[in-house]
């Protein structure tokens, strides 16, 4: 891998590295993934050091503190190599990519409007707890409560990977707050995910087949944004994919940022068409994946989500809510992973 590295700093170092943009942009992306590589393994190998120095001292001094410091050092270490593990199961075209998440509330009137603004917030606490950038690109506020559906763009390495695994439908189970009689209320949300593609992609999109309008920004923002039509809704027309954009005050901005969500989502539509016909040539039967209802968060009577493709289960709710997913998406890579389709 250094070698590797050597060999690509020099290549980015002549005149002409940017005379072939595609190749160049290939190439610096690969620079990006040995160095993330080279510096996972380094501090593997420091924590590992400083664990065994400290290990040398206490025996020596016959010191406690020193031996929790190295315990600690050897922990920060497994964490590492634990997430290290986690991403030699990432090896889709585009899993370490940037994804563009979108969460739409379904059927439970209220609380299903609700529930998808708890699971906004829910991943954009998994997202701060990663240290990923979250970007919400457009909300769409419910009459009463909540969200009818939002877009984030999710920035760090391999957030598509991980967050592949969180698409379906989840579902709530819980004392409805809406409800005076206070009765228990089953509710749903959708969470979907693409990888956001970068321009050597060639995805084609014909002025003809898109649909603009321009619309004025809801929620708060200022007297700008609730005077201008600034928010702007594509429609691609053959395939009916719409996507939204009103996080800028700049109608070109989110025109700009707009078709790049629609762009990603055409690409993805293609990637599984292609799939599908593969797999009809193949005699292969599909499981049914979008729509299918993944993972149950009950409130009551008891506390428990559990995940029904894995049968992961934890008891503690509000730490899951609030961002503790990590255990969920390992446990589905890795049984996807074993199962024999993976395999084959």
């Amino acid at each position: 891998l250094r070698a590797r590295r050597d060999d690509l700093e020099s290549e980015t170092l002549k005149p002409d590295f940017w005379t072939d943009r595609a190749r160049a942009e290939k190439l610096s992306r690969e620079k990006t993934a040995v160095e993330r590589e080279l510096d996972l393994y380094t501090q593997l190998e420091a924590a590992l050091e400083d664990a065994e120095v400290l290990l040398e001292l206490a025996d020596e001094a016959d010191d406690a503190d020193s031996r929790s410091e190295a315990q600690v050092r050897m922990q920060e270490a497994e964490d590492q190599l634990e997430d290290a593990e986690l991403r030699q199961l990432l090896g889709g075209e585009h899993d370490a990519s940037n994804a563009i998440l979108s969460i739409n509330s379904g059927a439970g009137g209220t609380d299903a409007c609700d529930w998808a603004e708890i699971l906004l917030r829910m991943y954009l606490r998994w997202c701060e707890r990663r240290g990923f950038k979250a970007e919400v690109l457009d909300m769409q506020p419910a009459e009463e409560a909540g969200i009818r559906g939002a877009t984030l763009k999710v920035g760090g390495d391999y957030a598509y990977g991980y967050l592949n695994s969180e698409q379906g439908v989840h579902r709530l189970v819980r004392i409805s707050p809406f409800d005076s009689q206070a009765r228990r209320h089953t509710a749903f949300a959708s969470v979907s995910a693409v990888p956001e593609i970068d321009d050597t992609i060639d995805v084609e999109i014909e002025e003809s087949d898109l649909r603009i309008d321009t619309y004025r920004a809801s929620g708060a923002g200022g007297q700008h944004v609730n005077k201008t039509d600034s928010a702007v809704r594509l429609t691609h027309i053959p395939t009916g994919i719409v996507v939204q954009c009103q996080n800028e005050r700049s109608q070109h901005k989110n025109k700009a940022t707009a078709m790049k969500v629609l762009r990603a989502q055409i690409y993805e539509r293609r990637r599984r068409e292609r799939e599908l016909e593969m797999e009809d040539l193949a005699g292969e039967k599909r499981e049914i994946g979008f729509g299918s209802q993944i993972r149950s968060y009950t409130l009551h009577p008891q506390q428990r989500v559990k995940d029904h493709r894995t049968q992961m289960e934890s008891g503690n709710v509000d730490a899951v809510l609030d961002g503790d997913l990590d255990r969920f998406i390992r446990a589905t890579l890795l049984a996807q992973a074993s199962s024999p389709r993976s395999a084959s």
